[in-house]
């Protein structure tokens, strides 16, 4: 957990301008000490400070400083909900995601963890052609290979389908978020289906079938 906190935060938060961190899972969870570790990118300038009683690091960066919290708390949680939004072109499944994300952002505890929260190019496990990929195209959700792939699950009229995909802190707040997500989208004009994608339990044990979140 240490060392992917490390590289994602490294990455993608440490490089983006007025950033900073803090922990959000609070007592009763294990701890790892990633500020801690985060501030020998200051290569010894960083300081340590506190911030409304948190103990954080103040790494100089040349925006200003990236802060950054000592300890972050883990707990095993839910990976890989997701659903499908199928619109009848770009636009609309576009639009029905962002309204979707906006709903997804009201749950606590969950996150829809693609950028902006829509993933444009849902995978499959494996692939059917290359030994050494470990994921690839989801040739049956494609729009585009309707008249090519046997079995293709793209309905006629469809242009284009969003993936939404939700990580969160336990089964029901997943499934809370699906929920208002789902109900959000189908708000949208152009919207024509809702699915999710089934990958036969390879991705996990916890299964969230759409019709019992109204159940």
């Amino acid at each position: 957990m240490l060392h992917e906190l490390l590289d994602r935060i490294g990455q993608c938060v440490l490089t983006a301008p007025t950033t900073a961190v803090f922990d959000w899972c609070g007592e009763g969870c294990e701890t790892v000490d990633v500020g801690r570790k985060m501030r020998y990118f200051g290569d010894g300038f960083a300081k340590k400070t506190k911030v409304s009683g948190r103990r954080m690091y103040a790494i100089p960066i040349m925006m200003g400083e990236f802060l950054i919290e000592r300890d972050f708390g883990f707990s095993k949680g839910v990976a890989g909900g997701n659903f499908l939004i199928m619109g009848s072109d770009l636009d609309s499944s576009l639009s029905a995601a962002e309204a979707a994300e906006a709903a997804i952002a009201g749950v606590e505890g969950v996150i829809s963890s693609f950028p902006g929260g829509v993933c444009a190019s849902g995978s499959k496990v494996g692939s059917n052609k290359y030994g050494f990929m470990k994921a690839t195209t989801s040739e049956l959700f494609c729009p585009t290979l309707r008249d090519e792939v046997s079995g293709s699950m793209v309905p006629e009229g469809v242009g284009s389908i969003a993936e939404i995909v939700l990580n969160g802190v336990s089964r029901d707040a997943v499934a809370l978020a699906m929920k208002r997500g789902i109900e959000a989208a189908t708000s949208v004009e152009g919207v024509m289906q809702i699915s999710a994608a089934n990958y036969g339990g390879t991705l996990g044990n916890v299964p969230i079938k759409l019709y019992e979140l109204w159940g």
